[in-house]
This record gives structure tokens, sequence and C-alpha cells, in this order.
């Protein structure tokens, strides 16, 4: 969350606005699906090996005692998502997370930063790091015979949707996501940067066209009984405005990031209910962090988490809301039998 800053704002306000007038039309909603999006980066700021896996015990040790203070209205624990940057892999980071994951309070997913390598570079560090997530670890999950995961492209950058052509350099990207077995996208929203797409708190698919960047820029909202209309599904976090349950004058921008520069703090949790996509009587609450950073690993899991998990509880329970804590796996799974009408 940038304070005070509408950077790019003809990208999004149309699409802000049409969604909020959607939004009116909505019937009500009954369920809050909840999860936390970590791009995961142990050696972020090119730290040395014993700063990296400092970074992951902390939540190995810190993460457990946080879960165990919550439940959902199905008596769940949280469920908090690792998306793991590729190219910082180490086996030993690894093994301590996958340690939360066996114990039911977390999961694991992928993360990349690239920067115009080409398709053959990208196709092999994926498939290469999706096969060693699951061969050597047991994380990741098979549908259809096929090894799929939920993906986080770094710096925002999916398919190309930089205004500089900086840190992708595929126009073709979603085409090969869906080849290797993404099966949704958690990037978004990514303003106040110019990745940002037109369609705003909307879970919806992207169709690829390979000859142009940012494909995902418009789509097809996700609805119950529809079909799949497209190559990768898209699912965002909360994008607009926050006035922190404050009097200020002038808000704050809104995109779900959980931060030491923006805790959450009162007024946050009725934003993320007001902003969330709803499909049918379902909103999905995604969330994002950088947690491996000391400032925002301190401000998390020195009270940040509990605040967050105490008001959204509470402002669920003031609006009827039955909450549940699902990893990204698991929303995306609600979200296939909603389409399915199985849910």
């Amino acid at each position: 969350m940038i304070p005070y800053s509408f950077g790019n704002l003809h990208l999004w306000l149309p699409g802000y606005i049409q969604n909020r007038l959607e939004r009116r039309r909505a019937g009500p909603a009954q369920t809050v699906w909840m999860t936390i999006a970590d791009h995961y980066e142990p050696y972020w700021g090119k730290a040395d090996r014993a700063t990296a896996i400092e970074r992951v015990n902390r939540w190995r040790k810190a993460w457990p005692r946080v879960a165990s203070r919550h439940r959902d209205s199905a008596g769940k624990s949280p469920c908090y998502t690792f998306f793991y940057a590729q190219e910082e892999y180490d086996a030993d980071a690894v093994a301590y997370i996958t340690e939360l994951a066996e114990a039911g309070i977390a999961d694991v997913e992928v993360h990349l930063h690239h920067d115009g390598e080409g398709e053959a570079d990208f196709v092999t560090r994926l498939r290469s790091f999706v096969e060693l997530l699951h061969l050597r670890h047991g994380l990741l999950r098979r549908r259809d015979d096929k090894l799929v995961f939920g993906f986080i492209h770094g710096n925002w950058a999916l398919d190309n949707s930089r205004p500089d052509g900086r840190w992708c350099g595929l126009n073709h990207e979603i085409t090969l996501l869906k080849q290797l077995g993404c099966y949704a996208d958690f990037t978004l929203p990514s303003a106040p940067s110019g990745t940002q797409t037109a369609i705003v708190n909307t879970i919806y698919w992207a169709k690829d066209d390979p000859e142009k960047p940012k494909s995902h820029h418009r789509g097809k909202p996700l609805k119950p009984g529809g079909a799949v209309e497209g190559d990768l599904l898209l699912i965002p976090g909360p994008l607009g405005w926050n006035y922190r349950g404050s009097r200020r004058l002038i808000p704050r921008l809104e995109t779900g990031e959980l931060a030491a520069y923006d805790p959450p703090v009162q007024g946050r949790a009725r934003s993320w209910l007001d902003l969330a996509p709803q499909v049918g009587n379902h909103i999905f609450l995604k969330l994002h962090t950088h947690g491996t950073q000391e400032a925002n690993a301190s401000m998390l899991l020195e009270g940040g988490l509990d605040r967050c998990f105490e008001d959204l509880s509470a402002e669920c329970e003031r609006r009827g809301y039955a909450l549940r804590f699902v990893s990204a796996w698991e929303m995306w799974q609600v979200l296939d039998a909603v389409r399915e009408r199985r849910c």
C-alpha cells in the first residue's frame, strides 16, 4: 500500500467503478474465504545463507504459535501460503516450511523472478522447480495426472506487462503457464505499478494473445455455472481506497498488502470485505506480504497477524458472514466448486 499515491489511476479506475456498481446489484454474501499469499524470498536483499535460514526459522518457530490462537467458523486454524521464489531455492529452507505444511497450517506454491532470458529458460526453471518441490519435498499436488501449482510473478510483470518490458520478456507467458500446470495466478493487484490491469476486484479468466503483452489486462469473470473462458484464472486481492478507520480526508490506496509500513490497523478489515471479489454468495479475500523481510516479519509475527485475524473475524461476525481460512490451493478448489455449482 502506497500512502496517498494514485499512480496509473487511468488503468484501473474505470474497472473499479464498474465493479462497485456491480457489487451493489450482487446478492448478499454468506461465506468469506480468506488466504494470505506470501512472496517468500529468504535471500531477499542478497542475504547470505545464515541470514536466509534464520529468516525461515523465525517463521518455523513463530507461525505455529500464531496459528494456534485463531479458528474460523469451522474450527480450522489459518493456513498460510508460502509462494517460494524459485531463484532462491534452498533445500533446508524449503524443508523447514514443509514441516508447517505437514502440520496443516501452511502450504507452498511457486514464485518466480526473471528478466528476458527467453522461453527455454523460463520453461526449464519452472518445470524443474515444480518437480523438485514435489519429488524432494512432497509439496504441490497432481490433478488429472499432472503436477499443478499456483503462481505469483516477480515484480508484478506477468505476461510481459511492465511498460518498459523488464522482468519478463514473454508475451506468451500465460500460454506457457497453462502448459506447465498453473491452476491460477495470484499476482494481482499491482497498483500503483503500470502492470495493473483494467479488471479490478474480480476473479476472471485471461485469454492469451501470444503476439501482445499483458493479455490479462481484460478477461471474462468467473461465474457460478459458467464455463472455463480462458487460458488462466486470475485471483486478485482487494484494490481501492481505505480511510483506515480514522478521520482522514485523503484515503490511502488499499491493495491487500500486509507490511510494516501498512499493518492491519482499524478499518482495513472493513475495506477488505467491501473490495474483495464476490462470486455468487461467496467472498474471496486474498491478502499478500513479503514475510521474510525483517520489518515485515516482526510486524506480522509479533501481533500483526493476530490483529488481522481478530479484526476480520469480528467484521465477519458483525455482517453475519461465515469466515473460512484456506490455502491458495483450497481457495481455487472452492472457486472451481462454485463455478460448477457444487458449492
